[in-house]
């Protein structure tokens, strides 16, 4: 009898890989295996008498797998498919979310493509509706405690601030290479300019350097925890990069070291960090304990940011669209 022991991740976008671990056939008698998601074939990447690992079809949808060896059938395991939310977009970093649930996120373009709309909201549904226009190069997305919904520019060094009906103006200038943007409890603003400095912004809109990191080839991305410790990532040429950790008073340490190409960030309430990164040559959503234990938990390719909705939703962001899947998993609570 075969049986599958364990599937890992068992979240996965459309062309996500799977590594299923099974037993039951003696390694002479074994052959070449059918991988089902539902009744979907899988393509089959590699397969051995002890692991199988297998791409997501592009139309599986959630529900179970299982595969076929000879006339035998193994036992299925639950498996959770993203449901693709919108596409056409260029999303560099996380996708923002309001308090109704609406997702908004960024056509950002190449430096210096101008595009006609820039910045899209997105509602539960999948309807898709242009907000901000002419806003050269969007990259960071991030709401205030008052709902208030901030950009930044990686083109023009500003961080825009955002009226409901979609009219920009400018919140701060002179912000470098302006890429990832966050807030403290207090409301304070935070900017990663990739050519090294993260800046803090008070409400008075002064403007500190609270840290200076090595230098990312694309972006910073920012995220805090509960107790108010800012983490931050950026890709750099190393075929290592690390997540930092920055207290208050800005010391910096390297909270985690391994991860390939880390990008967009986010906590959970239990206070595990989430990065869209690669781990171990796997590119996914890479979940950080915080006593540093690293696993995949989403297997998912172009991965650039996610965020947690109010309902164990989780949403992702790739080069070019936006998922939603269920997960088991509540997002830390806003500050």
């Amino acid at each position: 009898m075969i049986k599958i022991i364990e599937i890992s991740p068992s979240v996965a976008l459309p062309g996500g890989n799977i590594l299923i671990r099974w037993m039951g056939r003696p390694r002479e008698a074994f052959s070449r295996p059918t991988v089902f998601f539902n009744d979907l074939p899988a393509h089959l990447i590699s397969a051995s008498s002890e692991l199988i690992v297998a791409q997501v079809p592009a139309d599986a949808r959630s529900g179970k797998m299982w595969f076929t060896l000879e006339d035998e059938e193994s036992n299925s395991l639950p498996i959770e498919i993203a449901r693709l939310l919108a596409s056409d977009l260029h999303p560099v970093a996380n996708p923002a979310l309001d308090s109704s649930g609406s997702i908004y996120t960024t056509l950002s373009g190449r430096r210096g493509e101008k595009v006609s709309n820039s910045v899209f909201r997105v509602d539960a549904s999948g309807k898709v509706q242009a907000f901000v226009s002419d806003l050269m190069n969007p990259t960071s997305l991030a709401f205030n405690n008052q709902g208030e919904l901030f950009i930044s520019s990686r083109y023009e060094e500003n961080v825009y601030k955002v009226s409901p009906f979609g009219e920009k103006s400018i919140y701060t200038k002179g912000m470098g290479v302006a890429t990832g943007i966050a807030f403290d409890r207090e409301d304070n603003l935070y900017v990663g300019d990739r050519s090294g400095n993260v800046f803090k912004i008070d409400r008075k809109r002064e403007i500190f350097v609270l840290a200076t990191l090595e230098p990312s080839v694309s972006a910073y991305h920012l995220a805090f925890d509960a107790d108010q410790n800012l983490y931050v990532t950026g890709p750099t040429t190393s075929s290592v990069d690390h997540v930092y950790q920055i207290t208050s008073n800005g010391t910096v340490s390297i909270f985690y070291s391994g991860l390939g190409r880390p990008q967009g960030l986010a906590f959970d309430s239990r206070g595990t960090l989430y990065v869209a990164a690669s781990l171990e040559g796997r590119r996914g959503i890479v979940a950080v304990t915080p006593e540093r234990e690293a696993r995949i938990v989403v297997s998912g390719n172009n991965l650039v940011g996610l965020a947690f909705g109010f309902h164990h939703d989780l949403y992702l962001c790739s080069t070019d669209s936006i998922y939603h899947v269920n997960f088991n998993v509540v997002g830390k609570p806003l500050p």
